[in-house]
């Protein structure tokens, strides 16, 4: 069941929560993708050209994440409610890695006995927020037990199989992501360093999704094909997209073409955004709480409206202005 159509508001502020996770998931993506690389430096100068690379933008591209959890719980309060009960460890770990990331990267640069710990800080809280990002869309793509508007499942639900592979893919799809920010941002050795990872980590992503392709149809078949996939033959354009996008980011890297893998790979994302999309439209929590039935009532929604007007363009505004600002090669720090 479908349940009752969604009003305008309710559609705003479903295409608001959307469009924030999609931009978290690029900016915020690319600088845990840094982090996640940073854990493979063989250098301390190597480590700290990383750091440079993202200093001005990784707070800041947080703000998202902060935009997609009120927004949910302002505006669909029944689709928080459930994420939070089916996602409780998954959320508690995702906190700890950014806050204990955000320590290290400010810590590291102010302590010569215990760098190492901050490195290793840097480099798990990293690993941790990009698995259990990856981990949770994959058990929203098997599926969310919802009864009664309650989620009725157990908390280690989301630990299956098909949940671990694409946090696991997503650990290396961010990476991907962050070597094509490295190279966009760096020069000289720095900058071949990144481009010699590019190809290998596009090759990994690749071999996961058909990893992930082999155990839906062998293992998970019946679950993930709740999906709305298969009723929207169009859809697969967007899988097709991404595929075709990964391809290119290689072959950007192997032209030298500073800007074009990580313009591919931002291209392979949002193909699996739509994808995702598709399958799960018009669920908020797949595949029980749609968009009509899980959204406020109408007056919060409007109520809400007039502030989101005021302060969603502002955030916007300064996202790309701290970009301008600081657009071009590193080349020795912003500092």
């Amino acid at each position: 069941m479908n349940g009752p159509p969604p009003s305008d508001l309710a559609l705003f502020w479903a295409g608001v929560i959307a469009l924030a996770i999609m931009v978290y998931v690029i900016l915020d993506g690319f600088d845990l993708g840094v982090g996640i690389l940073f854990g493979t430096a063989s250098d301390d100068a190597q480590r700290a050209t990383m750091m440079d690379t993202i200093a001005p933008f990784w707070d800041g591209n947080e703000t998202w994440l902060v935009i997609v959890g009120a927004g949910l719980f302002a505006t669909f309060p029944a689709v928080y409610a459930v994420f939070m009960g089916a996602f409780y460890i998954p959320v508690l770990l995702l906190l700890f890695g950014l806050i204990f990331r955000g320590v290290a990267f400010e810590f590291r640069g102010r302590s010569q006995g215990m760098r190492w710990l901050w490195d290793w800080g840097f480099f798990l809280g990293s690993v941790v927020v990009a698995f259990v990002q990856g981990a949770a869309v994959g058990a929203m793509m098997r599926g969310i037990a919802v009864h009664d508007g309650q989620f009725a499942g157990s908390s280690f639900d989301w630990l299956h199989p098909f949940a671990l592979l694409t946090g696991i893919g997503l650990i290396f799809g961010y990476a991907l992501l962050g070597a094509g920010w490295i190279v966009v941002k760096s020069d000289g050795a720095m900058r071949d360093w990144a481009y010699a990872r590019i190809s290998w980590l596009a090759g990994i992503v690749f071999v996961i999704i058909a990893l992930a392709f082999v155990v839906v149809l062998g293992v998970d078949a019946g679950a993930v094909g709740q999906g709305k996939l298969g009723e929207r033959p169009w859809g697969w354009a967007f899988p097709l997209l991404g595929v075709l996008a990964l391809a290119a980011a290689v072959a950007g890297a192997r032209l030298r073409r500073d800007l074009l893998p990580f313009a591919c790979t931002v291209l392979f994302f949002l193909c699996a955004f739509m994808t995702l999309g598709v399958m799960f439209w018009p669920y908020m929590v797949p595949y029980a709480l749609t968009v009509g039935s899980a959204a406020a009532p109408d007056v919060s929604l409007q109520f809400l409206f007039y502030g989101g007007v005021v302060v969603l363009p502002v955030i916007a505004l300064y996202t790309v202005g701290v970009y301008w600002v600081f657009r071009g090669k590193v080349r020795g720090g912003y500092g």
